[in-house]
């Protein structure tokens, strides 16, 4: 298989959005971190308010690994291309399928930090009762029977 400049071109609008969500991501996560830095210091459930602070530092070092891998990805596809154009075949199509590789590597820490984004909400209501989580099939059981 013949690599085109093209193809490793393809994953630049990709790599651009994600790292933008990301970047969003980490900004969202600081200005929480701020945010809850401040409550700690003034209530007296420190020990919610210090789960949320531990696991909000644990998802921004996720979103810092998942911008790592962005950038790699993209560094690796303008290789890529560079290797293209001076005809090293070989070498452009490792040097994609490391750019694959990373960029699938950035999508799966994605996909952990969002996992613990809700058991972020959960530890945030916590402290209030009736807020179980119920399974998915009661969940629809329980919003049919309000339905008829």
């Amino acid at each position: 298989m013949e690599l085109s400049v093209n193809i490793p071109a393809l994953l630049f609008p990709a790599i651009s959005l994600i790292m933008l969500a990301y970047t969003n991501r980490f900004l969202a996560l600081s200005n929480r971190v701020r945010m809850l830095h401040d409550k700690y210091q003034l209530i007296e459930q420190r020990h919610i308010v210090f789960g949320q602070i531990k696991n909000l530092k644990y998802r921004i070092k996720l979103v810092q690994n998942m911008q790592t891998y962005g950038v790699a990805t993209l560094l690796s596809s303008i290789l890529c291309m560079f290797f293209i154009f001076i005809e090293y075949q070989a070498v452009a199509k490792f040097i994609f399928a490391v750019s694959l590789i990373t960029f699938s590597i950035s999508i799966f820490i994605s996909f952990i930090e969002i996992r613990l984004s809700t058991k972020a909400i959960e530890l945030e209501l916590s402290d209030m009762e009736g807020l179980e989580d119920p399974s998915a099939m009661e969940y629809l059981r329980k919003k049919f029977e309000r339905e008829k």
